[in-house]
This record gives C-alpha cells, structure tokens and sequence, in this order.
C-alpha cells in the first residue's frame, strides 16, 4: 500500500513514511493509493477490539512487521482503558451511544493517540532513522491531552502541544498543563484553535527552519488527524460498534446504519467515511456541527467559507473554522483530482473560501446546535433516560432529532459519544439545573457526582492536587520560538 499526496500524486511514499511525516511536504494530507475492501462481516464478530484492530490495520499498513504490529495493538489497548472490550454502547431512547471515552484521558482520542507512539517508534526502525522524532500538535481540548500522555517518556520522542488559552474547559486546561514527563511541553496561546492550527501548519511549511531541525537530529511530525497514523486507528470503532450489535441481534447481517458524529476537525467522521468505502453497511454519515457550522453550510450548499467570527461555545473540541480532515474528502468528491485540490486548498488560504458546483456528498446529512440546544439535550436526556452525555454527544444527539424529524428516516443508528461528561462539569451541572454559583470546578464535580450517583474518574478528581509543570504563554506569532526555545535551537538559528 502506497499513499500520496492530496495536492500531488507524484508524491508517493509508504505507509511508515507516511506516519513519520505525518503531512506531506507541499502541505497535502497523505491519503491511500486504494481503500481496501471487507466482505464477510459476520467472521469478523469473532473478533476481539485488538484482534479487529489488527484485521483493519493491517491492510493499511503493510510495511509493518505482523508480530510488531500485533504487540504494538496489544499494548495500546490494555490496562490504561477502563473496559476490556475498551468501548461499549448504551441504547439510549431508540439509538445506540457509542462511548468511546473509557482511555487514560477519558476522550475519544485515546482511541488512536494510544496506538499512534508505538506505530512511530515502529515505522523509524523500518526506516532506519536515528533522529529524534518533535511531536507539533495544536489542540481544540482533547487530542492534546490525549497525545501527552500517549507520548510522555517515550524514547526518541518530543511532544509539543500549542492550545487556546481561553479556548478549552477548565479541566482539559488542567490535564495538559499538569502533565508530566520531561519531553513534553505545552503551550496557551492568546488566539483560537484555528490559529494554533494555523501556526503549526506554518512551521512544518518552514523548510528553512526544518532544516535547522534536521541539523540539531530532529524531525518534526504531528499527532493531529492529519496523520494518517492516527485516522486509521478510529476506523476500528465503528466496525466494532456494528459488529457488537451484530453479536447482541440489534442488527442483521447487511443491514445499513446511520453514524452521527459530532465533528470539528472532520477527521471523526472521515473514518467513518472510510469505514463505508470498505464495506460497513452505512445508510448515511450524519455530521454534527456546534454554532460554528462551517461544516453544515459546506455539506447543504457546496461552499467553504471561514470568513465568520469564531464562536466559544461549550464543545470546544470543535470550536474550529478550518477543517483540516475536509480536504481527504475534498479528495475523493473531485475525483481524486489532486490539481484541483490544491486549487480549492489555495483559494481558502488566500480568500477564506472557495465552492464546488454541483456537490455530490449524498452519503452525507449536515446540521448543527445551539447552545441553548444542547443545554435542553444534556437536561431532557438525564431526566428522562438517567443518562449523562458531555456538550459534544449532546449536539450529535440534538443533530439526530432533527434529522430524524426532518427525513422521517428510522434506520437504527449510532452516535459517537466522544467525552466524559466530567470533563465538562460546569456545564452540565448547569444544564441539569445545579446550582454552581461561587463553586470551583472540583466543587462543582463533587456535587454532580452525588446527583447523578456516578463515580467521578480518578483521573479528573485527581487534577486538584497535581502541580502545574507547564505555565507556558505566547501570542500565535510567538509559536515558533516557543519551539526553538525548548528544543535549544535558537543560537544557530538566529
């Protein structure tokens, strides 16, 4: 299997190579030469989360020795999850929740940041790469977490996540900056995630300054969806999820599904996306979108246009304006046209937007919700199914009313529940009719613990008592020194 550039596909490398760059040097995403197809769904139910990891990894990633890969699966997905099946699904109302927040960070993202380290550390010995690895991410909330603490103490590995300091929840705020490990470094920076994103998206374009990197034995790479090493890995879940009501006789053997993603970055959905292209009985991919509905404008009209006020809402894991992931589907809707990619690409860069006449992404439905939507959901869902959901759930619950109020559409469908509900205490004491005024974060927590009598994961409880390791701060045009600060380039550079 070889993968190319979304924006040229003369650029062809292996799927090792893929993972250490992790974004093509002319800035297009990698993508694979083919998407391999599944047929027999029903030997798959035999299968553990690990073994259909592999099963599904596998085909992706063919340059991997099997016994590696096996042991690298095998230790991502062990003691650090909370379940041994390390996802489960709860039928709430007529829909099947698809928890995916039983990780060490307790978001959906430990899903594949767990497994992504181990593919690197893989990938540099195929090919014989004795440099060491810089992570450079940007986080909207959760990836960041999830990446530090996949990365930490790793050997031959730096990780260096940039977030918006008034841009996450007081909890995922705390997560990064407490953790521990002497490769790692986190930084606020006064902007939104889109410029976070932005500005590391401009230092892996800076062939100048990568060449001062490659001087001082570094190589960058990212732990964002944009590597194709951390897509693959979530395409497992939504197998599994089908698979698993395949196994309890929710559904028969073919029969189609709706899948419900609340998305930001796109990247959640797009496997998803890659999930059908390979054979999953998908009936329609629904993607939700929070206030900032990008997304949703993009799938009803065929136009992309970031030239709105960034909204802060109480999902902040999408409070996102580019989306990076859009341009791997952007890919395969021009017809792997990878000229006219470049193009669109260009256009957004240059003139916050471009459109495609004539879209055709019908295995797509796109809608959003408010605020006070989402309030309603997460209050209406606890009182009358005495289930919790995190803001993120509540908007692709919320999307899938209306939806299904819209299209009258009754295929059996799963949503992707993407975070604990703890991780956003104030706002779902709040939704369910707390009262948090006066209350700190970990006050707040203890109170909604003992009204919804579930256990508050240790590892927030935790957080009050942990010490700041990183009280680091710049504006986005300081990124790059922030950088070359902590990794000691300065003094040649400069």
């Amino acid at each position: 299997m070889r993968y190319f550039s979304t924006r040229d596909k003369t650029i062809s490398i292996s799927s090792s190579e893929a993972i250490i760059q992790g974004i093509s040097k002319d800035g297009g995403l990698f993508v694979p030469e083919t998407i391999p197809k599944i047929d027999n769904l029903m030997e798959l139910t035999k299968m553990d989360y690990r073994k259909l990891a592999y099963f599904i990894m596998s085909k992706f990633f063919t340059d991997f020795e099997p016994t590696l890969l096996k042991e690298a699966i095998k230790d991502a997905y062990g003691q650090k999850f909370s379940l041994k099946d390390i996802v489960s699904i709860e039928k709430v109302q007529d829909r099947y929740l698809l928890e995916l927040f039983h990780g060490p960070t307790y978001a959906f993202k430990d899903m594949a940041l767990s497994i992504l380290p181990r593919l690197l550390r893989i990938a540099l010995k195929i090919n014989d790469i004795d440099k060491e690895i810089v992570i450079l991410t940007a986080t909207s909330g959760d990836t960041g977490k999830a990446a530090l603490e996949g990365f930490a103490n790793v050997e031959g590995i730096k990780i260096v996540v940039f977030f918006p300091e008034k841009g996450v929840s007081q909890i995922q705020k705390l997560q990064m900056i407490t953790q521990e490990g002497e490769n790692t470094f986190v930084v606020g920076i006064d902007g939104n995630f889109d410029e976070a994103q932005n500005g590391v998206k401009r230092i892996f374009n800076d062939r100048e300054f990568k060449e001062v990197l490659d001087k001082y034995g570094y190589i960058l790479s990212s732990a964002n969806s944009i590597n194709i090493g951390r897509l693959v890995p979530q395409i497992v879940y939504y197998f599994y999820g089908y698979l698993d009501l395949l196994k309890q006789g929710e559904l028969e053997d073919g029969e189609k599904i709706n899948i419900v993603v609340p998305t930001g970055n796109f990247g959640n959905i797009l496997a998803a996306y890659y999930g059908k292209k390979m054979g999953l009985p998908v009936n329609k991919l629904i993607c939700a979108s929070n206030e900032n509905n990008v997304l949703t404008d993009f799938i009803n009209t065929g136009v992309y246009d970031r030239r709105r006020e960034l909204k802060l809402t109480s999902s902040p894991s999408m409070d996102i304006l580019i989306s990076s992931n859009l341009e791997r589907l952007l890919f395969y809707i021009l017809n792997e046209d990878d000229i006219a990619v470049k193009d669109k690409m260009e256009r957004l860069n240059k003139n916050g937007f471009y459109k495609i006449k004539n879209i055709n992404i019908e295995d797509f439905y796109g809608d959003y919700s408010t605020e006070d939507e989402v309030t309603k959901t997460i209050k209406d869902v606890f009182v009358h199914y005495n289930y919790l959901m995190d803001p993120h759930t509540a908007v692709a619950y919320n999307v899938y009313d209306k939806y299904k109020l819209k299209t009258k559409d009754n295929t059996k469908t799963i949503i992707a529940s993407t975070a604990s509900p703890f991780k956003f205490g104030k706002k779902i004491a709040d939704s369910i009719g707390l009262n948090t005024l006066g209350k700190d974060e970990f006050q707040i927590l203890r109170k909604l613990g003992d009204k919804t009598e579930i256990k508050i994961p240790e590892g927030i409880s935790s957080l009050k008592d942990k010490a700041i390791k990183h009280n680091n701060y710049c504006s986005k045009k300081e990124m790059k020194s922030m950088l070359k600060k902590f990794l000691k380039v300065g003094e040649i550079y400069d």
